[in-house]
């Protein structure tokens, strides 16, 4: 068995990448476990392995006492020094105690082992080698597909691809090469398991970034992404240098680097915004192709807007199926109203009176909350006015 087991363990540590360090610990702790087994005692045994002879050896470990209360872990100073006259209490010994057939024992518990730790090492170095690429994009193979999932193929791994990571126009068969979004890599039982997506945002940003150099070096900035996807997705963009026009330097020449993602997504349609610090002027942007006559803002609630345009474009600013406004809002962080321009004289008196009512209540909050100080003053001074008296 030693030559043989010599060679395994640098066959293994060659071909798979899993150190015979690793092996061989795993080894002795198995052996161990399986001495107790065989033997009924393994409290103090060790299981060594001898790697010029490629053999396993069985030890008892006692220790050197004055009194020897249990024969099994101890052993008196008198005995100790019978085998070496250096020993001192204290002191521990290792005995062989190697029986006959432990190579036979040894050998069927190396195969379990070494199949169990070669398996759980190759396991950690893809978890550890696609963990790296959580979330970031990989380009895979479609392998199969069944009820659940799509299995994409990343090379040494098969990701998953739920429904709801799925762009709904797109059919996918065997053998598409496709572009994903890794946003999960989990250690499991059954090993790594990794979740990709065609649907995710993040994937619109990533894709972005190796698109346009400027987004990827920060020059210009994502802001917000809100996406449906397959269909149609929004981006706000702002640029950290006054020179450098955010939209323009994300659309390209042409248009040539906004239509590559949109080519990579199947054809969804890209709304490239100007964010802007300014509600009015980015949720303006944001409902863009619509132009907006004038937005107000509810007096008790400056996260929901109303939003004018002429009569003309109310379809066009609402989208269909509501879309515009329903991607202007996520990708705003506003709750959106769209109005005609011709009902918005009816609204203002509304909105006025709605004005007037917050206004009247801002300044007795802010009366009652002066009265309340003027009056805890008034009690602590009266408070250190009061004289005791005898």
């Amino acid at each position: 068995m030693s030559k043989e087991m010599l060679r395994a363990l640098d066959a293994i540590e060659e071909e798979k990448g899993v150190k015979k360090e690793l092996v061989i610990e795993a080894l002795e702790k198995a052996l161990v476990a399986a001495y107790k087994r065989y033997y009924g005692q393994a409290q103090n045994v060790q299981v060594a392995f001898n790697e010029k002879k490629g053999d396993f050896k069985v030890y008892q470990v006692k220790e050197v006492v004055d009194m020897v209360f249990d024969s099994q872990l101890e052993m008196s100073l008198e005995q100790a020094h019978e085998l070496n006259p250096h020993y001192e209490v204290g002191d521990k010994i290792k005995l062989e105690q190697t029986p006959k057939d432990f190579g036979r024992i040894a050998a069927q518990t190396a195969k379990q082992v070494i199949v169990q730790t070669v398996r759980e090492e190759e396991r950690a170095i893809i978890y550890n080698e696609y963990s790296q690429y959580e979330n970031d994009v990989m380009t895979g193979t479609v392998e199969r597909m069944d009820n659940r999932f799509i299995y994409v193929n990343l090379g040494k791994i098969e990701a998953v691809m739920t429904k709801k990571d799925q762009i709904p126009t797109e059919v996918y068969h065997p053998h598409d090469r496709i572009k994903v979004f890794v946003y999960k890599v989990n250690k499991t039982t059954k090993g790594p398991q990794i979740n990709v997506s065609r649907t995710h945002p993040d994937l619109l940003r990533r894709l972005f970034e190796a698109e346009v150099p400027e987004i990827y070096d920060g020059t210009v900035e994502i802001v917000s992404i809100a996406r449906e996807a397959g269909d149609r997705a929004k981006v706000s963009v702002r640029s950290h240098d006054e020179n450098v026009d955010p939209i323009g330097t994300v659309v390209g020449p042409r248009g040539s680097r906004v239509q590559a993602i949109v080519n990579e997504l199947s054809g969804e349609n890209m709304d490239i915004a100007a964010y802007s610090d300014d509600p009015f002027v980015y949720i303006s942007n944001a409902l863009n192709p619509a132009e907006v006559i004038d937005i107000f803002f509810e007096p008790d609630n400056n996260r929901v807007a109303t939003a004018f345009v002429a009569d003309h474009q109310l379809s066009l600013a609402i989208g269909k199926r509501g879309q515009n406004v329903r991607l202007a809002a996520r990708l705003t962080g506003y709750k959106i109203d769209i109005k005609k321009e011709s009902d918005m004289d009816d609204f203002l008196v509304g909105y006025d009176e709605r004005v007037a009512a917050y206004d009247a209540k801002k300044a007795t909050e802010e009366l009652f909350a002066e009265e309340t100080t003027d009056e805890t003053v008034y009690e602590e001074v009266a408070a250190d006015d009061v004289v005791e008296t005898e």
